[in-house]
């Protein structure tokens, strides 16, 4: 490919919305074009890449015994009401009406459309197990894109589901596809990925884990302890507190004027904020009923976990002088009995605590968790914190790093497949309900995560498996006829050789040809001018520089070769 006909641009300026760097450098680089809120074009180079991270995936999905199919991007929402799902899943989920007046909706998600495909096929136990996956267009419509192809509405993800008859089954194709995604990003490119427990969510399901690739700008916070090697999505990670020592003093109730915060508060009553009861204020989304959580002062409520304990989703309470709250001043002794309360673990056997009274301008000290709210229950509703008790070793000192999730994969059970009723007859012709894994890969967004990682301020530095393409070769002052003539000779060598080969043929400056080559961020960069072409010579220099070396012209082709060969 020429680049004087290459179908792109780049750009010298940074964008002035793009916040992390494969963002800027995908946009300067002529990779994507903006088109609307999270939706983007993709230039020549960037299909080129993700095209071969396609390949990649097909070759590991084949390779665990993967089927590739095709589920349609529209689908009657009739196949999301059947699993339930069209009436529980939020705004994300995109609703329409065609012509004839049928809701229809854009899958971000196609578990539904896989068991509607399967459910005949799969009728005897003879056909298991078996695993579909495709490679597709989906939208969600994210409240909040961000970063380029890392957040987006509508993306290319691969997505697999397989199908079992027993528990041991799945959990035992779980781990070959864990696998098989470990070797993808690999192959991609990616060096700091991680595997972490996570929460799953509206997907359902016993178990499931994230690929997380290590990076400051990544959007989700993931625990990982130095001692045994635990990691965890923050939003699945359990907290462990240390039992608390405090004695038993009495109830007090004195006054706190104007003093609404944890902090005033504490500050005011020289108490330890870990000694408080922080109480947060929700509403349930499907009826705006309140719910508080009551935790330590020093804690957070994990979302994920409450909603996953609620079976819904919430939103923060607006309190209003009717609901039965005293903003403020909200504890768990006197609270209106119509207000759901729940109790997070920290405060379990706590005592000597400060909390709220419930009455403006008054807190209590002194209270105790056995005494004054006996009929509490405790479940674990809070965030896990830095220098935390690791839930697997028991070890102090949990670490707190942040991470883009570039794949998932759960294990659903029979959460689709009993709500859309696939059967199958076993071995004594009975009827049982298949058991499925669920395993998707966002294409564009492991794209954006490689440049993240393999990248400088100039630009991108592909990794050979995925670059667009594998030589970037130069010609300086194309105008000098005897230089012009033996890059035209060395393009043509290295295609015949089945090299893809970008070949900057433009007159221009060595200035604006060399900025252009970090933008592209080719592995190898073959660069020919008047000066070596008069010794004879090319020069050969890798993207990342760990390699500059100059060769003699009729050496080159082979020097190139080897090099590829060798992958540096």
């Amino acid at each position: 490919m020429k680049l004087s006909k290459l179908f792109s641009d780049r750009y010298k300026d940074w964008p002035q919305d793009a916040q992390i760097k494969s963002h800027g450098l995908s946009l300067r680089g002529g990779y994507i074009k903006h088109v609307g809120s999270g939706i983007f074009s993709l230039y020549p180079a960037m299909r080129r890449i993700t095209r071969k991270i396609e390949a990649i995936i097909r070759e590991e999905m084949d390779g665990i015994d993967g089927q590739e199919v095709l589920f349609p991007v529209t689908l009657p929402a009739s196949l999301w009401e059947e699993s339930g799902r069209y009436e529980t899943v939020g705004a994300e989920l995109l609703r329409f009406f065609d012509r004839n007046d049928a809701p229809m909706v854009l899958g971000m998600t196609h578990e539904e459309a896989a068991v509607h495909l399967a459910r005949e096929y799969g009728e005897s136990h003879l056909r298991y197990p078996f695993m579909i996956y495709q490679i597709q267009t989906k939208f969600r419509d994210e409240k909040r894109p961000r970063g380029g192809l890392i957040r987006v509405r509508e993306f290319t993800m691969k997505d697999a589901y397989s199908f079992h008859t027993s528990q041991e089954d799945l959990e035992q194709y779980y781990m070959r596809c864990h696998a098989a995604y470990e070797r993808i990003f690999k192959r991609a490119g990616l060096k700091n990925v991680i595997s972490v427990a996570s929460d799953s969510g509206m997907m359902g399901g016993s178990l499931s884990h994230e690929f997380m690739l290590l990076t400051p700008v990544g959007e989700d916070t993931l625990a990982i302890c130095p001692h045994c090697g635990y990691s965890a999505n923050m939003e699945a990670a359990p907290n462990l507190v240390e039992a608390p020592k405090a004695a038993h003093s009495t109830l007090a109730l004195v006054p706190t004027p104007d003093m609404k915060t944890i902090e005033d508060v504490c500050e005011f009553l020289q108490a330890d904020v870990k000694n408080s009861v922080k109480a947060v204020v929700y509403q349930r989304n499907r009826d705006d009923s309140f719910v508080v959580v009551f935790l330590r002062g020093d804690l957070e409520v994990n979302e994920a976990k409450l909603t996953r304990y609620l079976g819904c989703d919430v939103h923060p309470g607006l309190i209003t002088d009717a609901c039965g709250l005293c903003a403020g001043f909200i504890g768990p002794y006197g609270l209106n009995e119509a207000i759901t309360a729940l109790y997070d673990s920290s405060l379990e056997n706590a005592a000597d605590l400060v909390a709220g009274g419930n009455q403006t301008d008054c807190h209590y000290t002194g209270l105790s968790m056995t005494r004054e709210v006996p009929k509490a229950v405790y479940h674990d509703f809070a965030k896990i914190q830095s220098g935390g008790l690791c839930p697997q070793c028991k070890k102090q000192g949990i670490e707190l790093s942040r991470g883009i999730e570039i794949g998932n994969i759960f294990q659903l059970g029979d959460k689709y497949t009993k709500a859309m009723g696939m059967r199958y007859t076993d071995k004594d012709g009975a009827l049982q309900t298949p058991i499925m894994g669920c395993y998707g890969i966002g294409v564009g967004r492991l794209a954006a995560s490689v440049m993240e990682e393999h990248s400088d301020d100039n630009g991108p530095i592909w990794p050979l498996a995925i670059a667009p393409w594998q030589v970037h070769l130069t010609c300086l002052r194309p105008d000098d006829e005897p230089t012009h003539a033996a890059a035209d000779a060395l393009y043509g060598a290295l295609q015949a050789k089945g090299i893809e080969v970008l070949y900057d043929d433009r007159p221009v400056s060595a200035g604006i040809a060399f900025s252009d080559a970090d933008l592209i961020g080719l592995p190898l960069r073959v660069i020919l001018s008047p000066r070596n072409q008069k010794e004879g010579l090319i020069e050969i220099v890798t993207r990342d520089k760990s390699v500059q070396q100059k060769v003699p012209q009729q050496e080159a082709k082979a020097v190139i070769m080897k090099l590829l060969e060798s992958e540096f």
